[in-house]
């Protein structure tokens, strides 16, 4: 048997799991898994500014191609709690990523030993397992089980603390017969799925809600595919954009009382039955339950057994993989169609479409300070179909959701259930390492993009290229409109004049000297005809110097987006005036009807 310390054996495993990328920050209590990682070779290391940091980088680079899982490392103590953040997320939107943290040793862990503190206790709620290794000779177990647990069921992140005596201690392990455990998923029977197509072909008026588990089951296609064999028009999630794409016949729009277009809520307000795979039914797209499922049958379908109803009951659950599930999808209805058996859809789908060239928000504005609308425009012209989005939360990513347009699976890459701020920037940089040669584009309000700025400087100095557009308001743009429902303006305003940048007027924070300090390259635009050749020109410089490079476009300070204030998906205000001819919209996925 090959003798070897535990923490060289988690480092071969790793490889033999795959990985070959990770992202931390070394530290006394992990410097013996380090050693290892440099000892052994085969692992990409991005070094982080910020632990948190590092764990949002995982999560981009896990979110980019099927079947990556990112690893982020970090030492003892308050490297494991600046993780916590990165686990929440993680699992809030189901994604696996590991996370491996160093520990005092284990005879003094009690002892309040320096940075030691009971991180596995911490991280339990928010993590499939979260565990401290306490025998050396259960490391490679451990690490085979959490691959395992990452990869089975609802998929979800992993925390493993190595202490440093655990890391040291020398155990017999044999990587060449090292052999990953295998994935479990429930997978739907053919009774099921004929009863649920049963159900859909009862109805009249059928849409598919198609969520974020079918771009995680890698299973785009088929739904797809499905929706086509069917003719019942889909309505992705936020977490399912991309499914699909934006101008296929059978797009429906997105519905919900923020990242929702009005086509979508006016189609899905229509409809008589809906199907949903690999969904949550979170709250932001369902608003009051009592109108989103009034008149209207379900059937869910959803990895995880205890999801199917936790929201509301469905009139039928299916407890399956996303890509289990529409493979019988497919096989069922590609037999009802050879016989003839299936419900012509062509009406139902072209009134949603007509609903789409109708109900549209209005892009085209010429004012300075610049409208944000203007921003997502100008985007749709630059940047093509291939373009990842990375964003996160505020006006600007609920702006982009109902603006922007997106063709392909894991080309809208966005933090859904947990939202925190400053999770753009990492998570982009992990994006672009994930796929060097794609256009990243990530998308961020000036308060996100200062949470994290100083990883700006990982790209700078890993040559990881990618543009960062940055509406900047000087404002805490959502909670000052969320603060309208209490009439209050209060701490929510970033506004002040800069004594060294005076020419910034009240916007405070020069952006653009920050990120130039950092290494990155920066542009501000203030007049909106401006915009366009700023993003070509950023274009032109990521390729030039790959390091990221910022797009500043400076707002007018109040812009009110479009979202319910009644938790009503029947009622969104539209604060601006719509689209009444094709000139207001000119990007927008069909051309106004008027």
């Amino acid at each position: 048997m090959a003798r070897m310390t535990a923490a060289r054996a988690a480092v071969e495993i790793l490889k033999r799991e795959d990985v070959t990328d990770a992202f931390g920050v070394p530290g006394a209590a992990i410097n013996p898994f380090y050693a290892a990682l440099k000892a052994s070779g085969g692992i990409a290391h991005t070094l982080a500014r910020h632990v948190e940091g590092a764990s949002h980088m995982a999560e981009g680079y896990t979110r980019t191609h099927p079947g990556n899982i990112g690893v982020c490392i970090g030492t003892s103590g308050p490297a494991g709690t600046d993780m916590i953040t990165g686990l929440y997320s993680a699992t809030g939107d189901s994604i696996p990523i590991l996370c491996i943290t160093g520990q005092a040793p284990t005879t003094v862990i009690h002892k309040e030993d320096f940075q030691a503190v009971d991180i596995a206790a911490i991280a339990k709620p928010v993590t499939k397992m979260a565990v401290t290794v306490l025998e050396a000779a259960q490391v490679p177990g451990v690490f085979q089980q959490a691959f395992h647990l990452m990869r089975s069921g609802r998929p979800g992140p992993v925390l493993i603390d190595l202490p440093i005596d655990v890391q040291l201690t020398e155990i017999e392990f044999d990587p060449e017969t090292y052999e990953p455990l295998p994935v479990y998923k429930p997978a739907a029977t053919r009774a099921q799925i004929e009863k649920a197509i049963g159900m859909l072909n009862a109805s009249e008026r059928p849409l598919i809600v198609a969520g974020g588990g079918i771009i995680n089951a890698d299973a785009s296609a088929l739904l797809v595919e499905f929706a086509e064999l069917t003719g019942t028009p889909v309505v992705p999630t936020l977490m399912g954009w991309g499914v699909l794409p934006d101008d296929h016949e059978l797009n429906a729009g997105m519905v919900g009382l923020q990242t929702s277009h009005r086509y979508g809520n006016a189609t899905f307000l229509e409809s008589d039955f809906v199907l949903g795979i690999g969904n949550r039914w979170a709250n932001r797209h369902t608003g009051k339950l009592d109108v989103y499922t009034a008149g209207r049958t379900f059937v869910h379908v959803d990895i995880e057994p205890t999801q199917i109803g936790r929201i509301f009951a469905p009139d039928y659950g299916i407890a399956s993989d996303a890509k289990a599930a529409l493979e019988l999808f497919v096989e069922v209805a590609r037999e009802l169609k050879a016989a003839g058996r299936l419900p012509d859809r062509s009406a139902w789908a072209a009134a949603a479409q007509e609903k789409k060239a109708t109900l549209q928000r209005r892009t085209h504005f010429d004012d300075i300070p610049i409208k944000p609308q203007r921003v997502y425009e100008e985007m749709n012209k630059a940047f093509g179909p291939e373009t990842r989005y990375v964003s996160t939360i505020g006006l600007s990513q609920i702006a982009g959701a109902q603006m922007l347009h997106v063709y392909r699976p894991r080309h809208w890459i966005n933090c859904g259930q947990a939202g925190p701020l400053g999770w753009t920037v990492p998570a982009a940089l992990g994006v672009a390492k994930a796929d060097p040669e794609a256009s990243v584009v990530a998308l961020s309000g000036d308060y996100d993009f200062q949470f994290m700025i100083e990883e700006l400087a990982v790209g700078a100095q890993h040559r990881i290229p990618y543009v960062h557009v940055l509406v900047n308001n000087a404002y805490l743009g959502l909670i000052r409109q969320a603060q309208r429902a209490f009439d209050i303006d209060f701490q929510v305003k970033l506004e002040f004049e800069n004594i060294n940048a005076p020419e910034l007027g009240v916007y405070g924070v020069d952006h653009v000297k920050v990120a130039e300090g950092l290494g990155c390259k920066a542009l501000r635009v203030t007049d909106p005809a401006e915009l366009g050749a700023a993003f070509e020109h950023a274009k032109k410089l990521a390729a030039e110097y790959r390091v990221p490079v910022v797009v500043e476009a400076i707002l007018e300070r109040v812009t009110n987006i479009s979202m319910s204030t009644t938790n009503d998906i029947g009622n969104v205000v539209e604060f601006e005036e719509i689209a009444t001819e094709p000139g207001h919209a000119p990007t927008s996925i069909r051309t106004l009807k008027v």
